[in-house]
């Protein structure tokens, strides 16, 4: 679990550096940041205690440290919805957590991201005035955002979210299998009372 924890905090630490670039101007890597992923995977593999806390946590950390660098208010509405759609990917994880492997998390990795995006972007349509109230206001919410945002269109957050939701649970099960690898065969290689080493 030790790798798992590190590379969390890695993906926490690379959210805050990349944080502070877009607003130097690095506006490709909008939402290069692996939350949902964070969410999914811990809730899959970690023990119950950690299984929420360790990602909310995380992203309650990086957020403090983005938001008092440009002065934003920390309990922003937009800030906490994003910690509900979290919660409901972490639910995803819950799910798989006994048959947690590539083969059902990179599927559920785009699942999580698309409910963290679908759920964040339907709270801006409903709360922010510059979006009309009708279908049309919430595809342009899902699609290109407000006319002020527009060179960073609300699609690509959702194309950089699902690339690095996708790589961070390529990465998170690849540790979590060499974790536990090492520890079947740490367990192997201590002999057992009775067993033949025993008994020589």
């Amino acid at each position: 679990m030790i790798p798992a924890l590190l590379l969390v905090f890695s993906a926490v630490a690379y959210r805050v550096t990349t944080g502070l670039l877009i607003h130097s101007g690095a506006n490709w890597l909008s939402n290069f940041t692996p939350l949902a992923a964070i969410a999914l995977c811990s809730a899959a593999y970690f023990p119950k205690k950690y299984k929420f806390s360790v990602p909310l946590a995380t992203l309650f950390l990086s957020d403090v440290i983005i938001n008092l660098r440009y002065g934003a208010p920390l309990l922003d509405p937009q800030i906490l919805v994003r910690y509900a759609a979290l919660a409901l990917v972490g639910c995803v994880g819950i799910l798989l957590q006994n048959r947690a492997s590539l083969k059902t998390l990179l599927p559920a990795s785009i699942v999580g991201s698309t409910i963290f995006y679908a759920v964040t972007n339907a709270f801006s349509w409903l709360s922010d005035p510059g979006y009309t109230k009708n279908f049309a206001g919430l595809v342009q919410s899902l699609t290109v955002g407000l006319p002020q945002y527009s060179t960073t269109p609300s699609w690509m957050f959702f194309r950089n979210s699902l690339v690095s939701d996708l790589l961070f649970t390529l990465l998170f099960v690849v540790c979590m299998n060499l974790g536990q690898s090492r520890e079947r065969s740490g367990t192997r290689a201590v002999p057992q009372l009775g067993g033949p080493a025993a008994a020589a």
